[in-house]
């Protein structure tokens, strides 16, 4: 018999946040280690529980979701999305909007719409790797645009211009900014949207950690400045502000010239067609969601878990001998650099295999995030301050047996 095997498509895919090195943390936990993950930025094994509100209502509209919804979403959660948009100065309507089980099967759906073989899309190193894979996989070339780690890793806007061919279809813009933490300023948020505006590109804005903020950080959504000349999809949801990212609850809003993108539009409504439509009972979630008590505000202020953690694991690794971190300013990551000259590092995959069967820790390595050189790992900032006194500690020991 012939041997099954995969897709040519999947050759350079790849999404290491839940790849080799979870299959290692499983194989580990069957044999009776107990393994502290903090590989994935999923709240509720950390005890962060959805709002009481958003439970009671999607129990009680269970009864009328049995059925297939509209394949771009329910009328009240489309509805509720676009004024939201509305509330911050955006020209949306809910013909703008559709929904999808999580921002992850938007992007996919998004790009497999928009891309032909060879189109060029910009995708910032490092990034959350489901943008490169999906690029890939629906037959485009991702190409990697720096951050500047120097520069608070806000991204660098020359190395974005020239990496501008006339291949390139449009730019990915990730904000705040998973694994690094970053929320960028206005300035850079406008700058970017010029890159995009010369250069005739869609902009792809990831901002579904757009309420979890830190220290006075302001989040600038891209189609505020994209105006009515530069096609902005914006992509947001529910799973990481409410603490239902197994709802699968996430939306893209499509903002700027829509009569340019009409085809396009077509297009995307005939993938979510395909999929019939999106997770019913979820959907009900968005509008007591974005119409209620904003409870993301007692987290993230001074005192506040998200808050607290992430300042927490930001002072321990800079605490490390030859580590450095750059202070996040939002989201629930931190992206620490080990020193080259003091951590001699030529594979970062085998240094967290090495760190997860020492001290039975699992955290991502930071070419796992299409960074180039293997000298980063991100930490999730999600366990309370004495898990990850405790985590850090374990880093800490782990590297002062390899360090120089």
């Amino acid at each position: 018999m012939r041997r099954i095997r995969q897709s040519q498509k999947l050759k350079n895919v790849r999404y290491d946040v839940r790849g080799p090195i979870l299959v290692e943390a499983q194989r580990l936990e069957a044999e009776g280690h107990r393994i502290l993950k903090l590989n994935i930025g999923n709240p509720a094994p950390f005890g962060f529980e959805a709002p009481d509100a958003i439970l009671q209502d999607m129990v009680h509209n269970l009864p009328e979701a049995q059925g297939y919804s509209d394949s771009r979403g329910i009328y009240s959660a489309r509805t509720a999305v676009a004024q939201y948009y509305q509330s911050h100065g955006l020209d949306a309507t809910v013909e703008d909007v559709f929904i999808g089980n999580g921002v992850s099967e938007l992007i996919t759906m998004v790009l497999q719409t928009f891309l032909d073989d060879g189109n060029e899309i910009l995708v910032p190193a490092p990034d959350y790797p489901l943008w490169t894979g999906a690029v890939t996989l629906s037959g485009g070339t991702p190409v990697h645009y720096l951050c500047d780690e120097e520069d608070g890793w806000a991204p660098d806007l020359e190395d974005i211009e020239s990496k501008i061919t006339e291949n390139t279809h449009a730019i990915v813009l990730i904000n705040p900014n998973n694994p690094t933490g970053a929320v960028y300023s206005e300035e850079v948020v406008r700058a970017f949207v010029d890159i995009a505006r010369r250069h005739d590109l869609v902009i792809f804005a990831d901002e579904i950690y757009e309420k979890i903020l830190f220290n006075g950080a302001v989040h600038h959504h891209a189609a505020t400045f994209a105006g009515d000349d530069v096609l902005c999809l914006t992509f947001s949801g529910l799973s990481k502000a409410y603490r239902v990212c197994g709802y699968r609850s996430g939306w893209v809003y499509v903002s700027g010239p829509r009569h340019l993108a009409q085809d396009f539009l077509e297009g995307l409504t005939l993938v979510a067609n395909m999929r019939m439509c999106p997770n019913v009972p979820a959907q009900h979630a968005i509008q007591t969601a974005l119409g209620g008590y904003q409870s993301i505000e007692e987290l993230i202020v001074p005192g506040g878990r998200f808050h607290e953690q992430a300042m927490l694991a930001h002072r321990l690794l800079n605490e490390i001998p030859g580590v450095s971190s750059v202070e996040p300013r939002g989201a629930l990551y931190c992206f620490p650099r080990l020193d080259p000259e003091v951590y001699p590092i030529e594979d970062d995959q085998e240094f967290v295999l090495d760190l997860l069967r020492a001290k039975h820790l699992l955290v991502t390595h930071g070419t796992g995030f299409n960074w180039p050189r293997p000298d980063h790992f991100r930490l999730v900032t999600l366990p309370d301050v004495h898990l990850l006194e405790d985590a850090i500690g374990r880093i800490a020991d782990f590297l002062a047996t390899v360090r120089r």
